[in-house]
């Protein structure tokens, strides 16, 4: 297995995945999945990561599934590709960082559920996404008929799913699928990322916690996963450096810890 089909490279507190098949426009075989699914593993360990941006190299973020791969494959190898990419969109989505997709050229199914498995999204202006999967004779099977829903609601989740529809960036941006289109995304997604390492790596952590945990349940249920997630501070270093910083007007210094 080529190991640098997805590449990993840390920035000071920012950790990059890039997908890094640029001949077939990062499109997804098994041993990508199986790689990507490593480095996500690792990361679930970095404290010293406070955001990590995933994209792809070359003309495209990812085209989705390998279809020259997938002719080549048994229906049992058709099952153990769906769930394992499934499973890494899934530890994607969980990891205690944030995470930002930054997309150009193509995101088309899996790829663009990959997108929609990170907290933020942002694309180039010249960006076209969709979950093209029904016109394959399948349906979107890494997430995208759950996540797309939660996002921007169910009707108009049926309509991109049902069509198979192709959409610009501005169509995405409009609908609140993304967080922002750039000329330069990568930037506007690492500007966001320093944002964000400035403050409680901890707190951050608990804080997309209570968020996505609370986001499946009633609103008393919600409010119990916060107190929770909140207890967990008050013991933390981070938090008298906080108050130590503010008392003697300087910008505080934290640690994770």
């Amino acid at each position: 297995m080529r190991e640098d089909v997805v590449q990993f490279a840390v920035e000071g507190h920012l950790g990059i995945v890039t997908l890094n098949r640029p001949e077939v426009m990062n499109a997804l075989n098994y041993a990508t999945l199986v790689r990507l699914g490593e480095i996500v593993d690792a990361l679930k360990l970095r404290r010293d990561i406070r955001a990590v941006i995933f994209t792809g190299r070359g003309k495209a973020f990812c085209v989705g599934a390998d279809l020259k791969e997938r002719r080549t494959l048994t229906e049992q190898e058709v099952r153990r590709n769906v769930l394992k990419i499934r499973d890494v969109f899934t530890a994607i989505e969980r990891l205690p960082q944030p995470t930002i997709a930054v997309m150009h050229g193509y995101a088309f199914g899996g790829g663009f559920e990959l997108a929609l498995a990170c907290d933020f999204r942002f694309a180039s202006e010249e960006t076209v996404m969709g979950l093209t999967e029904t016109s394959l004779a399948i349906i979107p099977g890494a997430g995208g008929t759950q996540r797309l829903p939660r996002l921007i609601g169910p009707m108009r989740a049926k309509e991109l799913i049902f069509t198979a529809r192709k959409i610009t960036a501005k169509e995405a941006y409009d609908l609140g699928i993304l967080t922002g289109v750039a000329a330069d995304p990568f930037a506007a997604a690492r500007k966001l990322a320093e944002e964000i390492a400035q403050n409680g790596p901890l707190a951050v952590t608990q804080a997309k916690f209570a968020i996505d945990r609370g986001l499946g349940v009633d609103i008393q249920t919600g409010l119990e996963i916060e107190s929770k997630a909140y207890e967990v501070l008050i013991p933390t270093k981070d938090r008298v450096e906080a108050l130590q910083a503010f008392a003697e007007k300087r910008k505080p210094v934290f640690r994770g810890e």
